[in-house]
């Protein structure tokens, strides 16, 4: 599968992105060879192959959760740039 400059320019109006045609004609090229790299990749016969979540043998190593001595809340307000009674304050971003 090729991708087009068609192709490059409706994703990168559907990302809000401006590409130069440099930019256009360097992304259709790269995006190409991604895709035919792929393709590569399912065409290969894996139906002998286990699957696996992790190529190393690595487990997670969880420890015991034991309660300990935390920061009091005022501890943890006295470093915030503003704050009402025992909460942080931050601006407001949303109209």
């Amino acid at each position: 599968m090729k991708i087009t400059t068609e192709d490059v320019k409706h994703i990168a109006r559907l990302s809000r992105l401006y590409l130069s045609d440099d930019e256009i004609e360097t992304f259709s090229g790269q995006l190409s060879s991604i895709i035919e790299y792929v393709e590569q990749l399912n065409s290969l016969d894996t139906d002998n192959i286990e699957p696996t979540s992790h190529v190393i043998p690595l487990n997670n190593v969880m420890r015991d959760d034991i309660p300990s001595v935390s920061l009091s809340v005022g501890d943890a307000i006295k470093n915030a740039p503003d704050s009402t009674e025992k909460f942080y304050r931050v601006p407001k971003i949303i109209e």
